[in-house]
């Protein structure tokens, strides 16, 4: 039961779209903080613990759940997981207080890490030469989710209140679980392990494989950094000069769903070859991002164009990354996917727990100081992280190639470069 079929284009926008709406279920609530937090009569930090909780437990699940995709047949799997994460959304839309809230978004977040199961399947299925833009594809998806939710969120709690959302997204939900059960190929890769070795089998892969160490923290740093700005900013722009609705704060996912265009372009990079490079630009670009943004309590036109730089370096990175660590091991595509998000939305968590605090104690300025101190962060361990790898396969004065080349995402010309002249310590990639 282990069929590789072309991926038809048809396919690949119903995997993308569905990977869209299973993130974008951990992401209604954040234009509609203030008004969940009235409703509940909440304080800014006890709201956001509806974001803190949406992403933690998609991180659990990241690591509990998607590796059951080198497990179990995955097109059972992947529509068991959607079915129970539309529960979950039903629990958030008829909640009568927090505590209800809390648990209809702890298991939608479990059981959304459905995206990061049809991720891996989609790049099994697809040819080698067209990986990077499927995966590319499937993350453009999952981004246009994450922003388009703030969107969406808004312009339903305009025709109704917050939890109108909820009910049509667990509608959307229920019907690309049927369209995915009718599209999906059956698909069995099972790693021959017992559930608790398999997920012991993450732990190994850290510990084996430098370059997922780097990614996942390059990962986590790039999340953290999104979280940051989009978790407090429904408070920032209720307050003056804005004073925005819920439908116009949805708006602004607009802006930043621009950003799905880089991870596309990101995609393409990879099957090129240039997947460092991508790296590099969007972490540069992922930095001076917080200049504008700097001044977005006063100028709506720096804040637009924050947002659409910060969401564009924020998918190059992230595709790039997730695209290096799905071609280290083909064998165990979804544990090291897992371990690798998981990673990635831990940092969304720690970002999102930061923004609160920091906007509650110091408003905008303190987002804005520690974006970019950790913008600088993301590139110092990005130069020293790839400097590492490249002097560790140093042999002879000359790095292992092909190892090198999948490590860094770098491939074609650069290598056959590398393979002429050594590579001196230090290089960077």
């Amino acid at each position: 039961m282990s069929s590789t079929p072309v991926l038809s284009r048809a396919l690949i926008l119903l995997m993308a779209t569905a990977t869209g709406l299973a993130v974008a279920s951990n992401y209604y609530a954040q234009p509609l903080l203030h008004s969940i937090a009235e409703h509940f009569g909440l304080s800014t930090a006890s709201a956001g613990c509806i974001v803190i909780a949406a992403q933690l437990s998609y991180g659990a699940g990241l690591f509990l759940l998607a590796p059951l995709g080198d497990l179990f047949e995955q097109r059972r799997l992947i529509v068991s997981m959607i079915s129970i994460a539309t529960i979950g959304l039903l629990i958030s839309a008829f909640s009568p207080s927090l505590p209800w809230l809390l648990l209809g978004t702890t298991l939608t977040g479990l059981f959304s890490v459905v995206a990061q199961v049809l991720v891996p399947m989609a790049a099994g299925l697809s040819e080698p030469s067209e990986r990077g833009r499927v995966v590319g594809t499937l993350m453009g998806g999952l981004l246009l989710g994450i922003l388009l939710a703030r969107t969406a969120a808004g312009f339903m709690a305009t025709l109704g209140d917050w939890r109108s959302i909820y009910m049509l997204a667990a509608a959307l939900m229920a019907l690309s679980a049927i369209a995915l059960y009718r599209a999906l190929p059956q698909r069995q890769q099972h790693a021959g392990l017992a559930y608790p070795a398999l997920i012991g089998s993450v732990f190994r892969l850290f510990a084996e494989e430098p370059v997922l160490r780097l990614r996942s923290l390059l990962g986590a740093i790039s999340f953290c950094l999104f979280a940051l700005f989009w978790t407090p900013l429904a408070f920032l722009l209720k307050a003056e000069p804005y004073q925005y609705s819920d439908g116009v704060i949805g708006l602004f996912g607009l802006a930043g769903a621009a950003g799905a265009l880089a991870a596309n372009w990101g995609g393409r990079l990879a099957d090129k070859g240039k997947g460092a490079q991508g790296t590099t630009v969007g972490l540069l670009v992922q930095l001076l991002s917080w200049v504008p943004l700097a001044f977005a309590p006063t100028s709506l036109a720096a804040l637009l164009a924050g947002v659409l730089l910060l969401d564009l370096a924020v998918q190059l990175v992230h595709v790039s990354n997730q695209n290096a660590v799905i071609a280290l091991r083909p064998e165990a595509r979804n544990r090291l996917n897992a371990g690798y998000i998981t990673c990635y939305f831990i940092g969304g968590a720690s970002g999102s727990l930061l923004g609160t605090q920091l906007f509650q104690a110091w408003g905008w300025n303190g987002i804005v100081i520690a974006g970019l101190g950790i913008g600088v962060v993301g590139l110092l361990v990005w130069w020293l992280g790839a400097t590492k790898l490249c002097r560790s396969e140093l042999s002879d004065g000359r790095p292992t190639l092909r190892r090198l080349a999948i490590d860094l995402g770098v491939s074609g010309g650069l290598s056959k470069r590398w393979s002429t002249s050594p590579l001196k310590p230090g290089l960077p990639p």
